[in-house]
């Protein structure tokens, strides 16, 4: 059986304060493989977002183990866990987060100059070449399409090599056919690495791409299924 990527058991999340105070995940369990691709599918509210950020170490649990690449999350300290995720973790978000002020290049560069990686720039230059984009090396984001920046927020994940990409509804901010050409770019791009994928998509058909779908509601696992196996 392959080695866990991701395991979690019994995690517990709430958010907010006094009355505003919500109970988002409830005892969520989940084991994913390393080199699984796993969609988390579920209506606006029903946690799938925060599930992502719970896995990608950018949020803390109330209780329950978080276990990452064979490492203890939830026991981490703030300097070790930006250390690993930096060493370890992709993240993708439908909103690209790139920097405003820095180039293609730079943004690209950035996690691997604060990783003191001698090389940052030269596997930047890699990464962005990967998603099409050499051309672009000098351009700011305000120069670019949404489908260009969501490419270079894509490089930016890859750059560091991760064993494992997450992908938060990386096309919501895409036209459909720049969104296709999206997605088909990261299902390449993970398998040419051989790392573990884990989506948050509200769309069927990609996540019937995937080798799992995990349905979430209310905060809890609902199903969990295999299409792969299921159309076998």
């Amino acid at each position: 059986m392959p080695q866990s990527a991701i395991s979690l058991v019994d995690v517990n999340l709430t958010l907010g304060d006094g009355e505003a105070r919500a109970h988002i995940l409830k005892n969520v369990s989940l084991d994913v493989a390393r080199g699984e691709t796993l969609a988390l599918l579920g209506p606006s509210g029903s946690g799938k977002s925060s599930l992502l950020m719970v896995m990608a170490g950018l949020e803390g649990v109330d209780s329950g183990a978080v276990e990452i690449a064979g490492r203890r999350l939830d026991r981490m300290g703030e300097d070790d866990l930006a250390r690993f995720r930096g060493a370890h973790i992709g993240v993708v978000f439908q909103a690209f987060h790139l920097v405003q002020t820095l180039t293609a290049l730079e943004n690209v560069a950035l996690p691997l100059e604060l990783a003191g990686v001698a090389n940052a720039f030269s596997r930047a230059k890699e990464a962005l070449a990967q998603v099409s984009l050499s051309h672009r090396e000098k351009h700011y984001p305000a120069q670019m399409s949404g489908g260009e920046q969501q490419r270079v927020a894509l490089a930016r994940a890859l750059v560091v090599k991760p064993d494992i990409l997450f992908a938060d509804e990386p096309t919501g901010n895409l036209d459909s056919a720049v969104g296709a050409e999206i997605v088909e770019l990261m299902f390449a791009l993970n398998r040419a690495h051989g790392s573990t994928l884990v989506l948050v998509t509200h769309d069927e058909r990609l996540a019937a791409r995937c080798t799992r779908i995990v349905r979430l509601r209310n905060g809890a696992v609902e199903t969990d299924t295999q299409p792969e196996l299921q159309n076998a």
